[in-house]
Formats: structure tokens, sequence, C-alpha cells
């Protein structure tokens, strides 16, 4: 079995039918749950040992439910970059980015191809109201931002109350397996979303202690400053994957 990670792969063109949705302008199938190559790169890339010195020996499942599995934690597949595009209540934002994007359709398809690489992707434990599902659908604080996420971690580590505190609670053992913050940090490749010391994230948009009414960009200005700031991350993530696992 081929061991290396190629860190410019595009898990949509694996995906059956996905941009044949996507020109049909029709649901699309998710590569989350339907890449074959995403789920052998999810297993490559983690299956190591744990900072708590156990081998996290995942192995791959023959479902959605059991995309990859360890002892009895069933985990899933994430993507961490959103640029909210298909989000209908931000549609008003949307029509005025499409006005200062020429051929916004070939953008946005540039987009989904860069998104769908391995540094735009994390595992998480599976199961109805987990983490993802909490971040993603049903909390208003965090509105699917992956940088807001892990500072909800973060502060996990410190036992500190955050938006996603009792989500994360419910994965206490999962989160036990990292040690600390600086533990999870580095087993998921996440160092250039933090600082060098581990103490503090470096946020997309201006951070407010998770005040802000919608955490979703609010001007075109905004969506700007978030799409280039998570495409740096992810251009860097990949690097870091990419010369760390390849080595």
């Amino acid at each position: 079995m081929d061991t290396q990670i190629d860190v410019t792969f595009d898990f949509t063109s694996d995906t059956p039918n996905y941009w044949e949705c996507f020109y049909a302008g029709i649901d699309r199938p998710d590569p989350d749950s339907s890449s074959p190559t995403m789920k052998k790169y999810q297993q490559l890339l983690y299956r190591k040992v744990l900072p708590n010195g156990e081998f996290f020996d995942l192995h791959q499942g023959n479902s959605s439910k059991n995309y990859l599995y360890w002892k009895d934690f069933r985990f899933g597949s994430d993507s961490i970059i959103n640029m909210y595009i298909h989000h209908k209540t931000l549609n008003w934002l949307i029509d005025d980015i499409k006005k200062q994007i020429n051929n916004f359709n070939k953008f946005y398809e540039e987009y989904l191809r860069k998104s769908y690489t391995i540094g735009g992707e994390i595992i998480f434990p599976k199961y109805p109201k987990s983490i993802n599902v909490e971040r993603g659908r049903y909390n208003g604080k965090i509105k699917d931002r992956f940088d807001l996420t892990l500072e909800c971690i973060r502060l996990f580590y410190e036992n500190k109350q955050s938006p996603l505190y009792d989500a994360l609670k419910e994965d206490f053992k999962f989160f036990e397996l990292f040690i600390d913050f600086k533990g999870y940090v580095d087993f998921f490749y996440l160092n250039d979303l933090v600082s060098d010391d581990y103490k503090s994230i470096n946020f997309y948009l201006d951070f407010d202690n998770f005040n802000r009414t919608d955490p979703r960009p609010q001007s075109v200005e905004e969506w700007n400053t978030l799409y280039d700031k998570q495409m740096d991350f992810l251009n860097r993530r990949n690097t870091r994957i990419g010369t760390t696992f390849n080595k």
C-alpha cells in the first residue's frame, strides 16, 4: 500500500458524480464520506503514536457510520475550510462578492478543489450531536469556523467554559489521548493556527470572546479576509503535512 500522501490531491476528483452534480446545480455528494483517497489519507496521517503513548491504530470501516475506528471510538472526516458560499442566509453578501470576482463559477470550482485537499480536513469522533455536528450545524457562536472551534478546544484543556464546552466534555476520553492542547495541536498538524507558545489562536477575524452575534463574515471586506487567512492556513498545513509525514 502506498504510504505517501499527496497534499495536492483533490478529493472531489474521486468522489463519484461530484462535478456532474456541481455543474447541474444540484446537491453534491460529500467527499468527507465518499472519497476513498480521503479515507486512506486520514488513516495514514493519524495512524501513529498518541501523546499518551498508545498507538492510534486506525482502521477503515465499510460505512459512513463506521468511517474510521479504533477501540470504542468511531471517527468521521470533516472539512475545516468554509467560505459560506452555500449559506442561503448570506445570499445578500454572496451576491456582492460575486460582483467583484470575474467568472465566479471558475473561482468557486478552484476554491473547492483547493479546500478538499488533506490540509483542509480533520477527523472528529462521530455520532449524533458530536463535536462536528454541534460546531457546524447547531452552535450559533461557532457557525463552522474552525479557528473558533480550536479556541473552544484550547479552553477545554484549561477547564474553561466556551460555546462548545458541553459537546467537548462528551468526548473527554478522546481529548485525554492528547494530554494537553499542545499535544492535540501537534498531533493534528494545526500549528499554523496557534501562537508559538500554544496560548492563543491566530483568529481569521477580530475575536471578541464569542460575543459576536454572527461569527460569519458580515461584509465583503471580512469575507476577503476570511478567505485569504483560511487559504494561507490551508497552504501552510499542507506544507507541514507534506514535509513532516512524507520525510
